[in-house]
């Protein structure tokens, strides 16, 4: 196979056996690879109905036929499983490193089954697999975990540097949002790690020396350096991100008015001028990190002096930054930072760690929260607790234990699920919604729960219900697409859609005849693949919703006051949309039309 590699790693967990089973051709063709190929997978081999924290449940690791490639931004992985927090399908997306490591391997995807009666980690050379004990391992941080692997195999694989994910403490700890963290980047939402830590594996550590064959290698070449000279060099992509990296949206959003500020209770936050991307730059920063065969380099290198916090890493990314600063009402740059640090030791997602402690925060401000119970006078603001509940979370301890479940079991414990910010019992990123109504469809519809991956928010028109419905489908099939070629969202979602370009890059790597029209037909599948699975799983269109404060309590000022999002009237635009009923379910008609009948 060209662009594919053609193998799947299958581990068995509870036998620590492993096979080597070939790529069915066209099962690739229909889905790309990446998340269109993990996903098919998780649906034909999970029953929907099981328990995420259970042997029968998988997590599976997948790349596209793009990874590894050379082109800019072909550095992508994903990982797929049941959701212990939303109990639907998640992907989580992966830079770095690790993905054309996996390709370079020999593989496509790894699925992980079972569940070892033991802590183990898995050794990856080419076709050799090792079941390493990992005992010595459990309760390391992330980076001592990467370092003491990187060490023991250093006299056996010195020819290349392997690269590794692994799970912190909060994956051992069944953290409901725990991550998969590959020096210091992150499978980050839904709790993709507590699945691993569920099934007593710590990391996945990978060595590869095989090459990737391309169908056409002259006109894949032109159309890659092509890419690189006209719509990369120069551009945004260049000039503005490896400045600021993904800070350059603080100043976007600062000026829409459209920060997460205490929960999602205002959009200006009155003490960003502390902690914005100018701070960022003079206090904290030293340096820079790119992925794989990318010239942008926008990952940030930061250092805390503060003796209150001190501390070295990656981070925080713009949406750390919102969600553990304005959401819980910090404006302290070394507070946030280092929580931000301690989320990438811990194995932590940022978003879904900072709303839920936005949460608590609001719960204790309205008296719904006795301080007995947190331990803190846990007013928004208070750094010092910020910092601490972020470890004791990763750990489980005290009040910690209650915030690893995530903010909708917080607010419901007490009393007041309506102040949990979540769809689908994930925490919103941070960006408010009320400043788009895109962007507050997007959240409502998301599979894998509120996320500001699975579409692009633009401030143009951004207060217009009618049409957002439809550019919405194109996005979500679009972005679908991206995360099954191993593609990275950030270069390739700049308006207009670059469809010719993805298109053009995978019929050159695989020989495959994709078209504009047939690649968009294949990011429809996967969504109404994951969505017929949630669907299985127990979610209904109710679960395509919004909280209460985002549908009736206009809170934002400035351009976006007295807006709402009006989801009563795009919802059913939408389900019309994507050929589904009125109860959101895709008709038998559309998934024939898709081949999934």
């Amino acid at each position: 196979m060209d662009g594919w590699m053609g193998q799947i790693l299958r581990i068995n967990l509870s036998d620590a056996e492993y096979r080597v089973e070939d790529l069915d051709p066209d099962l690739a063709e229909d889905f790309i690879g990446g998340r269109g190929l993990a996903s098919q997978m998780l649906f034909d081999e999970v029953d929907p109905r099981v328990e995420p924290l259970s042997p029968e449940n998988k997590v599976i690791f997948a790349v596209g036929p793009l990874t590894g490639t050379g082109v800019v931004g072909a550095a992508r992985s994903m990982v797929v499983t049941k959701s212990p927090l939303t109990s639907g399908i998640t992907s989580s997306n992966l830079g770095g490193h690790f993905g054309p490591e996996l390709k370079f391997a020999g593989y496509d995807a790894i699925i992980i089954e079972g569940k070892s009666p033991e802590p183990v980690y898995l050794l990856i050379n080419d076709e050799n697999v090792e079941f390493k004990p990992a005992e010595h391992l459990w309760g390391k941080s992330t980076s001592e975990t990467e370092d003491m692997i990187q060490a023991e195999i250093a006299d056996s694989w010195k020819a290349r540097e392997t690269q590794i994910v692994c799970i912190g403490p909060a994956g051992e700890n069944l953290v409901k949002f725990a991550s998969i963290i590959h020096s210091g980047r992150a499978f980050g939402r839904s709790g993709a790690g507590a699945v691993m830590g569920f099934k007593n594996l710590k990391a996945i550590a990978v060595r590869g020396t095989k090459g990737i064959t391309i169908a056409d290698v002259d006109s894949f070449k032109e159309a890659a350096a092509d890419f690189l000279e006209n719509k990369i060099k120069g551009s945004f992509f260049t000039e503005v991100r490896p400045a600021l990296g993904t800070w350059y949206l603080v100043p976007m959003f600062k000026g829409a008015g459209m920060l997460p500020v205490r929960n999602y209770q205002a959009g200006i936050f009155e003490g960003v001028d502390k902690i914005d991307e100018k701070v960022m730059q003079s206090e904290i920063l030293i340096g820079k990190k790119s992925c794989f065969a990318c010239p942008c380099a926008d990952t940030r290198l930061t250092k805390v002096t503060d003796p209150r916090f001190q501390g070295e890493g990656e981070g925080p990314e713009y949406e750390s930054w919102g969600k553990l600063g304005p959401d819980c009402g910090v404006n302290d740059i070394a507070a946030i930072t280092k929580a931000s640090y301690i989320c990438n030791e811990m194995g932590m997602d940022t978003i879904s760690m900072g709303g839920t402690i936005a949460c608590a925060m609001e719960l204790y401000e309205k008296g719904f929260l006795p301080k007995e119970d947190t331990g803190y006078q846990l007013n928004f603001g208070n750094a010092k607790a910020l910092v601490e509940l972020v470890e004791k979370t990763g750990l489980r301890q005290g009040f910690g234990d209650i915030l690893a479940e995530g903010s909708y079991w917080l607010a419901e414990k007490y009393g007041h699920p309506e102040i949990s910010m979540v769809v689908k019992r994930q925490e919103f990123p941070a960006i408010h919604p009320q400043g788009s109504q895109l962007m507050g469809l997007a959240y409502a519809t998301s599979n894998r729960g509120a996320c500001h991956t699975k579409a692009s928010v633009s401030l143009d028109k951004r207060f217009e219900v009618a049409g957002q419905a439809t550019r919405l489908k194109q996005m979500q099939d679009y972005i679908a697409v991206i995360d099954a070629s191993g593609l990275c969202w950030s270069v390739m979602m700049r308006p207009p859609l670059m469809i010719e370009e993805v298109s053009t890059f995978l019929r050159y790597a695989t020989g495959a005849d994709y078209t504009d029209e047939t690649m968009m037909l294949v990011g429809e599948r996967i969504w109404n693949l994951e969505r017929v699975f949630n669907l299985k799983a127990g979610l209904t269109a109710q679960d395509d919703s919004l909280p209460k404060r985002i549908l009736e309590e206009s809170v934002l000022t400035g351009e976006a006051e007295g807006q709402v999002i009006q989801l009563d009237k795009m919802l059913p635009e939408y389900y019309e949309a994507r050929g589904w009923d009125k109860s959101g379910a895709p008709t038998s008609q559309k998934l024939a039309e898709l081949g999934l009948s």
